[in-house]
């Protein structure tokens, strides 16, 4: 069938019908008269637009509204068996896959542990089948994959940059390779941008325009969000602040090459320990001793991702400090937000972010005081002040900004009923 023409019925009608679709994403259940008043349709037409969206198969009828004063109206919601996709988040530890149903519920979850000599396209095919199994489907009913990485695919060649710690991940044909293994269409994004996507959709970034989520894992990084859209650069780099020269460390040459620059050497997890013991504070008890069993302080919970043993260590330590913050704990956060505060005062200095949302495992430990330094610091630093604030997707937000990428995408398709 022709698209609709602009101006005609047929182009008015899919535009209620994507309207009372994003109403029911947003709200769930709706009956036909509250569909009518939240669209501003009479309930002829809104009776019309659910019968037509339930014969395509976009909604169901779910029950009635009863317990309410007067007769029962019938509800609505979408249907989630409508479309699938699948979310990928990929570190050098696992694979971890996930499948969601079109109103964005994660029904069933895989992980494949790293082993050595591990080929990427197995490890990919292996967590998505597992996962797409557990949901009880098949991989043809997925409509769409996202898959989350360390550094970028470069859009001139293909090629995995700024990520050399992944195993498996630099073949020259590995994205030939995945398209051959998956029969539906594949995107790939940085971690650290669908991090933000997912604070973008459903988290501490909603309703900001502009916004820099600064994360540090197994490396820093950030994610740039102007007008509303990721920036990720020419060669898909932008935000891989970690390689920033930056005053207190000497330059790193041949970056690419080293995997590091000063703002990592500087913020990095890997020299957290260090800096404790500089400043006296006790590492913190082994996993297997008695201390190690007690419950965890108060605070932000870490990114829901295994990690290696730098992340793990720079964890224990941010997250004991933040339990407990003075005398050295205090000094230790101190310098950590001193540390954070030099390279990100360049980044402020740059784009002027409305806000700055902190994100992964290691920020995260150090809770509500590293926070608060970081944002005292940084006003020392940067000419701007933008408003700093916890992320609030704390378990898997890089997964979860994989589906929530790959759901956008594909709602675009299926609610479209111009076609």
């Amino acid at each position: 069938m022709p698209a609709a023409t602009p101006g005609t019925p047929s182009l008015l009608r899919a535009m209620n019908d994507r309207a009372a679709l994003e109403l029911l994403l947003t709200h769930g259940p709706l009956s036909r008269t509250r569909i009518g008043h939240l669209t501003g349709l009479s309930k002829p037409t809104a009776s019309q637009l659910l019968a037509r969206l339930e014969a395509v198969g976009l909604v169901v009828a779910t029950g009635t509204d009863g317990g309410r004063p007067g007769p029962s109206a019938q509800l609505y919601a979408i249907n989630p068996r409508a479309a699938y996709v699948g979310g990928l988040d990929v570190t050098p530890e696992r694979v971890l896959a996930a499948v969601a149903d079109l109103t964005g519920t994660v029904i069933a979850t895989h992980e494949v542990p790293y082993t050595e000599g591990a080929e990427a396209v197995d490890q990919v095919t292996e967590a998505l089948g597992e996962a797409v199994k557990a949901a009880g489907l098949h991989r043809s009913d997925l409509r769409r994959v996202v898959i989350g990485t360390p550094g970028a695919f470069d859009p001139q060649t293909g090629r995995l940059r700024y990520a050399s710690h992944l195993p498996g991940w630099h073949s020259p044909t590995l994205l030939e390779d995945l398209a051959a293994a998956l029969p539906m269409p594949v995107e790939y994004e940085n971690d650290v941008n669908l991090a933000a996507v997912a604070e973008q959709r459903l988290g501490a970034a909603r309703g900001h325009e502009d916004f820099v989520l600064l994360w540090n894992e197994e490396g820093l990084g950030a994610a740039l969000v102007l007008g509303g859209r990721l920036h990720r650069g020419w060669t898909g780099g932008a935000g891989e602040v970690g390689f920033l020269p930056v005053p207190g460390r000497p330059l790193v040459r041949q970056v690419t090459r080293a995997n590091s620059g000063g703002y990592q050497e500087l913020a990095g997890v890997e020299g957290l320990p260090r800096l404790a013991a500089e400043l006296g504070v006790e590492p913190p008890p082994a996993p297997d001793s008695p201390a190690h069993d007690a419950p965890a302080p108060p605070g932000p919970a870490a990114s829901g991702a295994p990690h290696g043993p730098e992340v793990a260590a720079a964890v224990a330590l941010l997250a004991r400090a933040a339990a407990a913050p003075e005398g050295a704990h205090l000094r230790f956060l101190q310098s950590y937000a001193t540390a954070l505060a030099t390279g990100l005062a360049s980044v402020v200095a740059v784009l002027d972010p409305e806000i700055v949302v902190l994100s992964g495992a290691a920020i995260s430990a150090g809770g509500e005081p590293l926070r608060a330094l970081l944002e005292a610091e940084l006003a020392e630093l940067a000419p701007s002040r933008p408003r700093l604030v916890p992320g609030e997707v704390r378990e898997r937000p890089v997964l979860h900004g994989a589906l929530e990428s790959a759901l956008a995408a594909t709602r675009d398709e299926v609610f479209d009923t111009s076609g």
